[in-house]
């Protein structure tokens, strides 16, 4: 008597495997994509991107991000549960580090503000999923309100742009770390999801001295739709490197190229500088 084949579960995405290896094979997502394609500020690699689909090269969380990430724990209400998964937030002291007391102060500063605290009032974490010329993409929303879609950024410093050598121009943090192509994606997905076109906020804040900046950023609708033609024109070359039918290239900059370089011989300083 033959075996039967066992039924194949389907993936449902949900929040305890939305960032699995399974879902970002399954789902294109920005951070994804940038990772593959970079943004106007930052380079991508696609060997790297493959290589940390395949779990080959785990994303290292640094400071800043884990800076991050506990303002929006506090904002989703899982604090608690952030700090017991982060015992690098403590000194061997047990005091919590500098950077993190500078947290709870922005966060105690935000929370004085109440067109702020408004718009990070929304639904919580809202995981949609929706498909941009039939490729799969999955988002998660911070705050999700009936007229807005709004996500939080801790950043730096707001105010002060950065030069990009490649389009010659000095840019704002927003299009420099791809927060436009974001907007683009969240927007798309949530108009498939609801039937509406809903601006993209972001609810800024920095690490700056003494004071932090707080700002309530709607991007430009002509920037969204900006990004949106990079992210349709370049998607189906990503997808088909993730289905492994094109080779990768590499950016011979990132850590993971630097780790694995290996010098052949000599470089020209003019051409140095030319070779991305």
């Amino acid at each position: 008597m033959a075996k039967k084949k066992p039924i194949k579960k389907e993936f449902v995405l949900n929040s305890s495997n939305y960032y699995s290896a399974e879902a970002d094979k399954k789902y294109m997502s920005v951070s994804q994509f940038k990772d593959f394609h970079g943004t106007y500020g930052i380079p991508g690699c696609e060997r790297t991107a493959m290589m940390r689909l395949l779990g080959l090269y785990p994303k290292k969380e640094g400071l800043p991000l884990l800076v991050g990430g506990y303002v929006d724990a506090w904002f989703e209400g899982t604090l608690d549960l952030f700090v017991e998964n982060h015992p690098e937030m403590f000194r061997k002291d047990g005091v919590l580090k500098a950077d993190f007391v500078k947290a709870d102060y922005l966060i105690q500063r935000v929370q004085e503000d109440p067109m702020f605290m408004y718009y990070m009032s929304g639904e919580k974490q809202v995981i949609m999923t929706g498909e941009i010329d039939g490729i799969p993409w999955k988002i998660k929303i911070d705050s999700l309100l009936p007229d807005a879609i709004v996500d939080l950024k801790i950043v730096a410093e707001i105010n002060k742009r950065k030069w990009v050598q490649d389009i010659g121009e000095y840019l704002d943090f927003v299009r420099y770390w791809g927060y436009d192509m974001q907007g683009a994606v969240y927007q798309e997905i949530v108009r498939q999801n609801t039937g509406k076109k809903l601006p993209f906020i972001i609810a800024a804040a920095s690490k700056e001295e003494p004071e932090p900046v707080m700002e309530l950023i709607e991007v430009d609708q002509v920037y969204l739709d900006e990004a949106m033609s990079i992210i349709r024109n370049d998607t189906p070359r990503i997808v088909e490197i993730k289905k492994g039918n094109e080779e990768p290239t590499q950016c011979n900059i990132c850590p993971c190229c630097r780790k694995e370089k290996v010098l052949t011989g000599t470089v020209l300083l003019s051409q140095m500088f030319n070779q991305r």
